[in-house]
């Protein structure tokens, strides 16, 4: 069953490749000839063919694309293999279609051929790739600027969302219940070893001095952010002792890809919050590579009372942040016994975007 937006696209559709019907029609023939020989059997045959591979085309040509935006944006590459599979939907449609009308059921569907019946199916097939291979440039150029006003609408609407949260998870970090705890910690540690004690004052101004020389980009190559990760895991190991446990198994080249700021000891603070653990069940962190395409953030699931309800805000930042840079989403699965994370990786070409550009 047609919705009433199907019903509408599939009318416009019809619109357009008759109008297209009639023009061509007109301008191979004198005007008049072209009204009165619409009814002819071979002027029917030739519209209706024209309308079926008009509507093969263009609704093939949409699934490919909207296929392909889902995956990420359209760029020439994508958009020459929708343009090439397009065609080689169209491509034997065409050619089975007319050459059964032309040769063997020629006289029963009475086409009439004003040329040798081969130079006619040569021009009929020849058309049909002209007419679909237009469509789909004009369908690739409509979904282009359609998608570059999306951009630049989410872009506007992101910019004052971006100004505001851009700094959430670094004051966060730089809050004093965070210099608190590391202060506590590196009291205890001054009793009990003092050759500790120092290796964690060393990671700790790590971590401040990366969160200072960072606090301007809202994006960093992912070997800057796993180096602090380095700093941020050790002190959380100290603090926590065995009651944690975070184990990463990254098989790229994290110099080639970068991803939003502190996205990584966000979602490590978040397990660490909403999670209770002990020496005797600690808590399991990982974090690994899927292929050259995202980082899995995976923790064990034993859900704490929280004294206050959870906003979710820490995920609904790093899903924003995202969503300015790229169409490829951060996903999210629960199951009874973890929680799972998965952030895309971007290319180094994300970071040529200046965000001064649309301030």
């Amino acid at each position: 069953m047609f919705n009433k937006r199907g019903v509408k696209k599939l009318l416009f559709r019809w619109m357009v490749a008759t109008v297209v019907f009639f023009l061509i029609k007109v301008t191979s023939e004198h005007e008049n000839d072209a009204w009165h020989s619409f009814l002819n059997p071979t002027s029917q045959f030739y519209y209706w063919t024209a309308f079926l591979f008009f509507m093969v085309t263009w609704e093939f040509n949409d699934w490919l694309i909207h296929r392909e935006r889902k995956k990420g944006s359209l760029d020439l590459n994508n958009s020459l293999k929708i343009y090439a599979l397009t065609m080689a939907v169209l491509l034997p449609l065409s050619t089975l279609t007319y050459y059964l009308a032309l040769f063997p059921l020629k006289d029963t569907l009475g086409i009439q051929c004003e040329e040798p019946v081969i130079v006619e199916f040569i021009s009929d097939v020849s058309r049909a790739l002209l007419i679909g291979s237009t469509v789909v440039f004009v369908n690739l150029f409509y979904f282009s600027m359609k998608h570059r006003e999306e951009m630049e609408e989410q872009m506007e609407n992101l910019k004052k969302e971006m100004i505001a949260s851009k700094y959430s998870s670094l004051r966060s970090q730089i809050s004093p219940h965070f210099l608190f705890n590391s202060l506590n910690t590196l009291t205890s540690l001054m009793y009990e070893d003092r050759d500790l004690a120092s290796d964690f004052v060393t990671r700790l101004a790590t971590s401040y001095r990366y969160i200072l020389d960072n606090k301007e980009e809202d994006l960093v190559s992912l070997q800057k952010e796993l180096n602090f990760l380095d700093a941020y895991v050790f002190m959380m190991e100290v603090r926590h002792k065995d009651a944690i446990s975070i184990q990463m198994d990254i098989k790229v080249k994290a110099e080639e890809y970068w991803i939003p700021t502190l996205t990584l000891q966000m979602l490590i603070e978040n397990a660490l919050k909403h999670n209770w653990y002990s020496k005797e069940k600690p808590l399991q962190i990982s974090i690994t590579s899927i292929e050259n395409n995202a980082l899995a953030i995976k923790n064990s699931l034993r859900k704490r009372e929280l004294k206050e309800e959870t906003t979710k805000l820490g995920l609904e930042n790093i899903k924003k942040r995202y969503s300015y840079y790229t169409n490829k989403q951060v996903l999210i699965r629960q199951e009874d016994s973890c929680f799972e994370v998965i952030i895309p990786l971007l290319s180094k070409k994300v970071n040529e975007i200046n965000l001064k550009e649309i301030s």
